[in-house]
C-alpha cells in the first residue's frame, strides 16, 4: 500500500517476531470492515446481535480474567528511573522488550496480523499524531475503525516519514501472568501484550493519546489531559467551551452529554458534545487555549446509562455500536443493569454463564449479567448533540477548565481559583472519596491530579510544573473552577440534584469568565453570591444552599495536611509554585481561622 521504507522495515522486524501466517493491511474501507465482522463472527470472536432492534451492531465477550485496565501491568520504559516517577511502574527500556519480546514470540503463529493505519486527531491538524498498530485481534480492527481516524488516507498523510507511534499488540494466550502494557516514550513505541480488553489493546487511546501524548506535549510545549469537552451555547447564540476533568466514577460522560433542565431549554440554552475522554490543548496565535477530542468515538461504560443518566448516550448507541460484556439472550437482544426496561426471563451473562434475574452467589451477593466495567464502542457522530467542531482541526477555543472530584463533606459545590498558578495546585491535589462496594474502604481519599494518575507518561512533580510554565506566557488564559456534585448532607444524602440541573453551575461558570457573575471569597477559592445561580424550578432550601458552599476551616487544615504527605513523594523535584501555593493556603486558614474566633 505504501513504499515508506521506515515502516516496512519496523512491520517485516515485528512479524519475524511475532510469526503470523498472512499480513493484511486495514484500509478503512466499509467493504473490508463488514467482510472483517462476518470472519469475527465465524470464528467466535465476536456475535451477531438482532439486526432489527441494533442495526450493524455486533457483540464480544472478554475473558474472565481480562475486563478492565491493568494499571499493575501498566510500565513507563525510560531510560532513567526517575523520569517516570513515583506514581508509576517503571521498568527499564532493554528489560522491556526482552521480557514482553518472550511473550510476543511466535505469538500470532496460525492467525493474521493486522496493520492499522490511524490518526489521533484530524489529518492535517497541527494537534494530530500518526500511529501504526499492528495486532491479531479483530476486535480491536473495528474498535479502532470506530474510535480513530484509519485507513489508507493515513498512509498517504504519513508518506514516507518516519515519525509515527509504533504499536504492537498481541492476545497471545491472554494469560495474566503473560500480561505487560509497555510505554516507551523515548522511542515513541507500545508493546500490550496478552490482554484483549479494550483500554490495554487500543493503542490510540489512553497509551498514544495519553501517557507517549503528555510525554509529548512536555517536550512540544502543549498539553494532553484525560478530559471532557463541551460547548455550552446561551440564547444569544454565544457558544463557551470547556474542558473538564473528573476521576473515574464522576460522570464524565454524562456531563459531557448533558441536556439542560426544562427552565433552561425554554430559554433556548443548548449544550454541544466535542468529546467525553480526552483533550489535546495549544495556545493559540490569539493567547487562548484551543483544545481538540483526538478520538473520532466513545468507549463508555454501560451499565447506568437509561434515559435519566444519559439518554444522549442511549441516543447514540442504538445502531453501529459494538458491546463488550453485556447481558445477551438467545434472540441476539441485550441488557444491562440500571438501564431501560426490566431484565429478561433469561440470558447469557458476560463472563458466557447462563443467567437469570435474582441469581447469587455463595455470599448471597447478586450477580450482574453485564460486567461493572461492561462498555459500547460508537462513533462520536451518531451523538445527538455532536457540536459542529468536534473535528475542527484548529480546535475550539476553551474559556474555562473545570476540576472535580466526589467529596461527600468538603468541596463546595463550585469555587473559582484564584490565578492560574492556584489553579494548577488544585488540579495537583484533586481527589475522590471511594466506595466500600467498588473499593473496600468508604471514604479513604484517593489522590488523583487532574485525573491522570494512572495515565500521565512521565514524573508527575515535572507534570506540575509543565502545567505552571505552560501557563505563564498566556495572554489570555481561561479561567480554572472545582466543582463537587456529590455534597451530601447530615443525613448521608446528596444536597445538589446533579445531571441536567449541573447546567446551572456551569452557567455561572460561563459567566465569570465574562466577569458577569458575582462571588464571595473564602480560603479556597470565590464562591457564588447568593442569588448569581440560577435554582428556578427547584426544590432546594435556603440552608441546603448554604451547606452546599460552606467552606470549613478545620476540615480543610486536615484536608492541606493531607496534601503535604501525598506531595512528599516528589521529594525535591516538586515545583517551587505548588510549595508556595500550599502555604499561601495555609496562611489564608490561618487567617480565616482568627477571624472566627
Amino acid at each position: 500500500m505504501i513504499s515508506n521504507r521506515a515502516l516496512h522495515q519496523w512491520i517485516s522486524e515485528m512479524e519475524q517476531l511475532c510469526r503470523p501466517d498472512q499480513i493484511v493491511w486495514i484500509d478503512g474501507s466499509e467493504e473490508q470492515k463488514k467482510e472483517l465482522e462476518r470472519e469475527a463472527i465465524a470464528t467466535g470472536e465476536m456475535i451477531g446481535m438482532d439486526q432489527k432492534k441494533w442495526p450493524d451492531c455486533i457483540y464480544h465477550r472478554t475473558a474472565v480474567n481480562d475486563v478492565a485496565r491493568t494499571e499493575q501491568l501498566t510500565y513507563i520504559c525510560t531510560s532513567k528511573k526517575e523520569d517516570a516517577g513515583p506514581t508509576n511502574n517503571w521498568m527499564e527500556p532493554a528489560e522491556g522488550y526482552r521480557r514482553a519480546g518472550e511473550y510476543f514470540r511466535g505469538a500470532m503463529e496460525g492467525r493474521t496480523m493486522y496493520v492499522i493505519p490511524f490518526s489521533m486527531g484530524p489529518p492535517g491538524s497541527p494537534f494530530s499524531k500518526i500511529g501504526i498498530e499492528l495486532t491479531d485481534s479483530i476486535y480491536v480492527v473495528l474498535n479502532m475503525l470506530i474510535m480513530t481516524h484509519s485507513g489508507r488516507k493515513i498512509l498517504e498523510q504519513l508518506g514516507d516519514s518516519d515519525d509515527f507511534t509504533r504499536g504492537l499488540h498481541s492476545k497471545a494466550d491472554l494469560d495474566p501472568e503473560r500480561r505487560l502494557i509497555l510505554h516507551f516514550p523515548e522511542d515513541n513505541t507500545i508493546w500490550s501484550v496478552g490482554s484483549g480488553y479494550g483500554g490495554n489493546v487500543l493503542l490510540g487511546k489512553k497509551c498514544l493519546s495519553l501517557r507517549l501524548a503528555s510525554w509529548f506535549g512536555r517536550n512540544e510545549g502543549w498539553l494532553a489531559e484525560h478530559m471532557l469537552i463541551m460547548g455550552i451555547e446561551d440564547p444569544e447564540g454565544r457558544v463557551d467551551y470547556i474542558a473538564a476533568a473528573f476521576p473515574s466514577a464522576c460522570g464524565k460522560t454524562n456531563l459531557a452529554m448533558l441536556v439542560p433542565p426544562e427552565h433552561f431549554r425554554k430559554q433556548g440554552y443548548k449544550v454541544w458534545t466535542v468529546g467525553d475522554d480526552i483533550a489535546w490543548i495549544r495556545a493559540g496565535e490569539d493567547g487562548r487555549l484551543w483544545a481538540i477530542n483526538p478520538e473520532t468515538g466513545f468507549f463508555g461504560v454501560v451499565p447506568g446509562t437509561n434515559s435519566r443518566s444519559n439518554p444522549n448516550a442511549l441516543a447514540s448507541i442504538r445502531r453501529n455500536t459494538i458491546f463488550t460484556n453485556v447481558l445477551l439472550t438467545g434472540n441476539g437482544d441485550i441488557w444491562w443493569e440500571d438501564g431501560e426496561g426490566d431484565p429478561p426471563a433469561t440470558g447469557i451473562a458476560w463472563d458466557g454463564r447462563p443467567w437469570k434475574p435474582g441469581l447469587t452467589d455463595e455470599a448471597g451477593k447478586p450477580i450482574p449479567g453485564a460486567h461493572p466495567n461492561s462498555r459500547f464502542t460508537v462513533p462520536v457522530v451518531q451523538c445527538p448533540t455532536i457540536s459542529a467542531e468536534w473535528d475542527n482541526p484548529r480546535g475550539v477555543p476553551l474559556s474555562a477548565i473545570v476540576l472535580g472530584g466526589r467529596r461527600s463533606r468538603l468541596a463546595p459545590l463550585v469555587y473559582e481559583t484564584f490565578s492560574w498558578r492556584h489553579g494548577v495546585y488544585t488540579g495537583a491535589t484533586m481527589a475522590s472519596e471511594i466506595t466500600a462496594a467498588q473499593y473496600g474502604k468508604q471514604g479513604k481519599v484517593r489522590r488523583d491530579p487532574m485525573a491522570m494518575l494512572p495515565f500521565c507518561g512521565y514524573n508527575m512533580a515535572d507534570y506540575f510544573d509543565h502545567w505552571l510554565e505552560f501557563g505563564k506566557d498566556l495572554e489570555n488564559p481561561p479561567k480554572v473552577f472545582h466543582v463537587n456534585w456529590f455534597k451530601k448532607d447530615h443525613a448521608g444524602h446528596y444536597i445538589w440534584p446533579g445531571f441536567g440541573d449541573n447546567l446551572r453551575v456551569l452557567n455561572w461558570i460561563v459567566k465569570r469568565t465574562r466577569e458577569e457573575a458575582g462571588t464571595v471569597r473564602t480560603p479556597i477559592g470565590f464562591v457564588p453570591a447568593k442569588g448569581e445561580i440560577d435554582l428556578n424550578g427547584l426544590e432546594i432550601s435556603a440552608e441546603q444552599i448554604a451547606e452546599l458552599f460552606a467552606v470549613d476551616p478545620g476540615d480543610w487544615q486536615k484536608e492541606l495536611d493531607d496534601h503535604r504527605r501525598f506531595f512528599e513523594q516528589f521529594g525535591e523535584r516538586l515545583p517551587r509554585g505548588i510549595a508556595e501555593e500550599h502555604r499561601a493556603m495555609q496562611e489564608r486558614l490561618a487567617l480565616e481561622r482568627a477571624g472566627s474566633r
